[in-house]
């Protein structure tokens, strides 16, 4: 066989190697960035729906101390973000969320408080988020673990020592 086609062929089997190689690696980069985005987005969305859930149950627990129940349709947006904890969270933080929502609902028909007038006995049993948002702490911790062990961080490129 000739020299020049040995030359040739294998100029051009290095080049489609580099092709290939090419492809692979901007292949496995954009699949890595794609899964960072996802697994970002999806903690972004839960950490929005437990602020709205704090936010809204922590307004409906004051106005519960001290008003009873005047219209129902107040527990409308704490219910439907409780529709939205169900579809993202984990079970754990959903019963968390039911027992604020018992408690809630348990403060409208009880009793009104004065606070002018009632000392507060018992702190604890008004924070009754406390439960809710460790339950939060945890699947976000989770999820970050979850994260780390999906996304392990690229090798590190490999540079010339030869400097």
């Amino acid at each position: 066989m000739n020299d020049a086609y040995i030359s040739a062929l294998a100029a051009l089997a290095g080049s489609g190697i580099g092709a290939l190689a090419s492809i692979g690696a901007t292949w496995l980069t954009q699949r890595y960035q794609d899964r960072s985005q996802r697994l970002a987005q999806n903690r972004a969305r839960l950490e929005q729906v437990f602020g709205e859930f704090i936010d809204q149950a922590s307004r409906l627990f004051a106005d519960a101390l001290t008003h009873q129940l005047d219209a129902p349709s107040k527990l409308v947006p704490l219910y439907a973000t409780l529709g939205k904890l169900r579809l993202h969270a984990s079970n754990a933080t959903v019963v968390c969320a039911d027992r604020v929502m018992s408690r809630i609902l348990e403060a409208y028909y009880s009793p009104n408080i004065n606070f002018e007038t009632q000392r507060i006995e018992n702190a604890e049993n008004y924070d009754v988020l406390r439960a809710f948002i460790a339950a939060c702490q945890t699947e976000l911790k989770r999820h970050a673990l979850r994260k780390r062990a999906q996304n392990p961080p690229p090798p590190p490129m490999a540079t010339d020592s030869a400097s």
